[in-house]
């Protein structure tokens, strides 16, 4: 195979595998922007996942799938905010709590499902800019081969962008973040404002999750996100909770989650664990670099209690 070929499927293959991490990650930006620090995103990726995968197995619609996978992330971002916000639990703990029960809980409705058996999906999705890009070397076809749902994926994150830089939401929660004292000042609930965050950042994971298990893999398997979740983490923080910067970071991350494919295609003889390795100690490199300027919400991770002073958060 000649180099352009494997640079264009490299390309390709990051591209398709950026997107669940991409929605992962701006649904946490969504979330840490209201000052709520979800570590379930890994959790909630694999109840998403599941779900997804076993709609879009029984029903045989790839689209049914990745809503119900979206629904399934939907309710558990409800769970999470209503804990945190309402009944004030630690979301450290709480976080940590739903990643632990998401593991357990697909693992084991995996296994009541299947036994040891694998299913597989067919991904077969529509490809409505194929062709367009083919006068452009490597970066056409890659960008514009994708199926649909890459495409949408990006459209949600740049409505997501463009939510929290114009609309009075996007204010409102960027506010609660920073000073939620100030908000409700104002009359607004900082509560309603917090919940809400969640459901749009559980919603978002739920999809990633998703995404991984029907556009990408076509299968699910107990821990198949594989740490995905805690990268989503850790790129909305390296992404300044910009959901642009965090599509950027995403992309970066898919480069090196591909060359493990990449590389198979040609002679370059490398141990296949570590370019496995490569992607996690990128984002470990990426944060001790950058790191010391990052600078995020001076609420997150506080609960709110009306009443109490600015000190006291």
């Amino acid at each position: 195979m000649n180099v352009e070929a494997v640079m264009t499927a490299l390309l390709s293959a990051a591209l398709l595998g950026s997107v669940p991490l991409m929605l992962a990650a701006v649904g946490e930006a969504i979330g840490e922007r209201a000052g709520l620090l979800n570590l379930g995103v890994e959790g909630v990726m694999l109840i998403g996942g599941f779900t997804g995968f076993w709609v879009a197995l029984r029903g045989e619609s790839l689209l049914l799938g990745l809503v119900a996978g979206a629904l399934a992330g939907l309710l558990a971002g409800s769970i999470f905010g209503v804990l945190t916000v309402v009944a004030k639990a630690d979301q450290v703990v709480l976080g940590l709590g739903v990643t632990l029960a998401g593991g357990g809980v697909t693992g084991f409705l995996f296994r009541e499902s299947f036994g040891s058996s694998q299913p597989l999906l067919d991904t077969t999705m529509g490809r409505p800019l194929a062709g367009l890009g083919d006068w452009v070397p490597i970066v056409g076809p890659a960008v514009f081969g994708q199926v649909w749902f890459v495409y949408l994926a990006w459209g949600i994150v740049l409505g997501c962008d463009l939510m929290l830089r114009y609309s009075t939401f996007g204010l409102r929660l960027r506010a609660v973040g920073e000073a939620p004292f100030a908000v409700d000042a104002t009359g607004i609930s900082v509560d309603g404002v917090r919940i809400a965050a969640a459901v749009i950042g559980g919603t978002l994971a739920g999809l990633a999750g998703a995404a991984l298990t029907i556009v990408e893999l076509g299968f699910f398997r107990p821990g198949v996100t594989l740490g995905i979740g805690f990268i989503a983490i850790a790129l909305a923080m390296l992404g300044q909770l910009t959901p642009w910067r965090i599509a950027v970071a995403a992309i970066l991350f898919g480069l090196l989650r591909g060359l493990d494919a990449g590389l198979q295609l040609t002679s370059v003889k490398v141990r296949a664990e570590f370019l496995q390795m490569l992607p996690y100690l990128g984002v470990v490199i990426a944060l001790v670099i950058v790191g010391r300027n990052i600078r995020l919400p001076a609420a997150l991770g506080r609960a709110y209690i009306r009443g109490r002073s600015r000190g006291d958060l």
